[in-house]
């Protein structure tokens, strides 16, 4: 299986380059508004983009989008007084990977509830390891990051990695690697008995899925200017990732962004008006969406038109 365009693939490419290419103007509108929801919605849509990649086609839900984010953040708010900031980014990206590996090849022979008490488990931990040794050895929860890059430059930055991370999700969809782990995710016994070794195909996903992650904490970690393990390695972060992708549909590589965009609009009221609700209000979502639309709006959207408007 090769990743060949049709012409049908062709003239949605064109679209989404035209797409991307409308988008980059948002920071010349001139509304600073405007431009920090363009950063919510691309850092989600980003985050939620790379995550269906690896728990659309294997059923894993992962929570561990936080771990990789937060490693990220801190990984530019460590070393920004010493080493140029594209450096840090490629060692947050290097760093999401080899972490990404390592739980990937301890954990993905787990399934179900024990994968997600895992990987919502990690980034906790990496909190607790990080608060510890900034207090003994820093003397402070949190560090300064102090750059000269503007909200325009993150989200420029971010509108890139998305644009990356669409590119490779196509090529993924239409890959060997994509059609095994379709099949891993429908029956892993199955995957086995043709010749599919299913532990590396999903850490691949899963390493990916990491590092974008980590790159995407690092981008962030300028706009914040101080960063403290409870903001970096906040599990919110997961759940509304893991939200967002169901609730748009993680069966196809758009799907996503259908729900990133809703969702961001929402949660800005919800965090206004209820800031202290936040997290019973992510919980009903998740049940919400679990039980009426497990398929996303998307999934709704191709079943309605599949049938078609019914007359009389």
């Amino acid at each position: 299986m090769t990743a060949r365009m049709t012409p049908r693939g062709k003239g949605l490419a064109v679209l989404v380059v035209a797409a991307f290419v409308a988008l980059a103007f948002l920071p010349m509108m001139g509304s600073a508004y405007l431009l920090t929801l363009g950063i919510s919605v691309a850092m989600y849509g980003v985050l939620a983009t790379s995550w269906a990649m690896f728990s659309g086609p294997t059923h894993y839900i992962s929570l561990a989008t936080a771990a990789f984010y937060g490693l990220g953040a801190y990984t530019v708010a460590s070393g920004i007084e010493h080493m140029p900031y594209a450096l840090l980014v490629l060692f947050a990206a290097l760093g999401g990977g080899v972490l990404a590996l390592l739980v990937g090849v301890a954990t993905l022979r787990l399934s179900g509830v024990y994968f997600v008490i895992f990987t919502l488990g990690l980034a906790e931990f990496i909190r607790q390891v990080v608060t510890w040794v900034q207090n003994n050895f820093t003397g402070s929860r949190g560090m300064y990051v102090l750059t000269d890059l503007k909200d325009q430059h993150i989200y420029w930055q971010l509108l890139a990695l998305g644009a990356v991370v669409t590119v490779v999700g196509w090529w993924v969809n239409r890959s060997r690697l994509g059609f095994a782990l379709r099949i891993v995710g429908n029956d892993e016994l199955v995957a086995s008995h043709v010749g599919i070794h299913a532990p590396a195909a999903k850490v691949t996903l899963f390493v990916i899925s990491g590092v974008v992650a980590s790159v995407v904490g690092a981008i962030m970690a300028p706009r914040f200017t101080y960063i403290e393990p409870s903001m970096a390695f906040s599990p919110d972060l997961s759940f509304q990732v893991v939200i967002m992708a169901l609730l748009g549909g993680v069966h196809r590589l758009w799907g996503p962004i259908v729900g990133v965009v809703p969702f961001t609009f929402l949660w800005e009221l919800i965090s206004a008006n209820f800031p202290t609700q936040t997290v019973l209000l992510l919980g009903v979502a998740f049940l919400l969406i679990v039980y009426f639309i497990p398929h996303g709006v998307v999934g709704l959207l191709e079943k309605w038109f599949k049938k078609g408007p019914r007359h009389g």
